[in-house]
């Protein structure tokens, strides 16, 4: 049996493939490669309807090339009102939603109360609702024949319309601060969830009134919270077309109206171009600024913080 083993031939061992010898690595496509088909698809899909906009807007419909668009629209006064429209529907609503937005989260967040899971529950739902839902909920609510109204024919017998102001700004801001309330919320109740209430028991036992603690305790810790909720409802109210076009408000003339109006309504496709380039342009800049000063505020909450 030995002998026979002895006599066995013996193989040498299979040469190790070329992926695993020393020295040499395995090939590998390049990042660069990895990254053009979502490249390709970004400029397909964004970038190109972009820059055909922004062609659009210096083509003029009876041919060639000129600013004689740019210079129009910028010089009207109709531009210049629904700019001011824009900027204040949007700076309003933002603001609307801040306040409102965080007090209803510190509710839910500090206040115990049946029901407060499920609050938050509701939030993550009414984010996925559409904007025009809103709007028609407040028209069967305060709408000419809405029910207030109605309640308050019945209970006078009088026809006057005691609820008319949803047709006016007010009632474009109480919708869009209606709809956006969530968008800040959301962040909100995730930062709410990550404060130590070890230092708000702290504060309340040194004597510290509930408004104090808020502003030195609670408000440092989510600023960065509040920062992007905000940023957020100031860019999607910037661009809101449905709410505004559903309210039926005369005279609220945003920068979106106003481009449906000249591409659609009056078939001046340039100007309507050059319009939406500027919206573009207040949107980009708007989200820069936020994303220069979320870092700076997310810094200066936590050295208050940590003071």
């Amino acid at each position: 049996m030995a002998s026979a083993l002895s006599e066995a031939p013996v193989r040498a061992p299979a040469p190790a493939p070329a992926s695993a010898r020393p020295g040499r690595r395995p090939r590998s496509v390049p990042g660069w490669l990895w990254a053009l088909p979502p490249l390709a698809g970004l400029g397909l899909v964004f970038l190109y309807p972009l820059v055909l906009v922004g062609w659009q807007s210096v083509s003029p419909d009876t041919g060639g090339h000129s600013l004689a668009a740019w210079s129009d629209v910028l010089g009207s006064t109709a531009f210049h009102r629904a700019l001011r429209t824009t900027v204040w529907v949007a700076a309003g609503s933002t603001a609307g939603c801040l306040l409102l937005g965080f007090y209803l989260a510190w509710v839910i967040a500090f206040v115990p109360f049946p029901g407060a899971r499920l609050a938050g529950r509701f939030i993550d739902l009414f984010v996925a609702l559409p904007s025009f839902l809103i709007t028609l909920s407040l028209a069967f609510i305060y709408g000419s024949a809405g029910i207030a109204n109605g309640a308050w024919t019945g209970l006078t017998g009088s026809h006057h319309t005691l609820f008319a102001f949803l047709t006016t700004p007010w009632g474009v801001l109480l919708a869009e601060i209606t709809y956006f309330t969530p968008f800040v919320m959301r962040p909100l109740l995730a930062a709410f969830s990550q404060v130590d209430t070890a230092q708000i028991e702290a504060a309340a036992s040194l004597g510290a009134r509930p408004g104090r603690i808020v502003r030195q305790v609670i408000l440092p810790e989510v600023l960065p919270a509040l920062a992007a909720g905000g940023s957020l409802v100031l860019v999607m109210s910037l661009n809101q077309f449905g709410i505004v076009l559903f309210t039926g408000a005369k005279d609220v003339t945003t920068l979106t109206l106003l481009v449906y109006s000249r591409a659609v309504l009056e078939s001046d496709y340039p100007a309507a171009c050059v319009i939406a380039v500027v919206n573009v342009v207040l949107s980009v800049a708007l989200y820069s600024l936020y994303r220069l000063c979320l870092p700076r505020a997310g810094k200066e909450g936590g050295n208050r913080a940590g003071a």
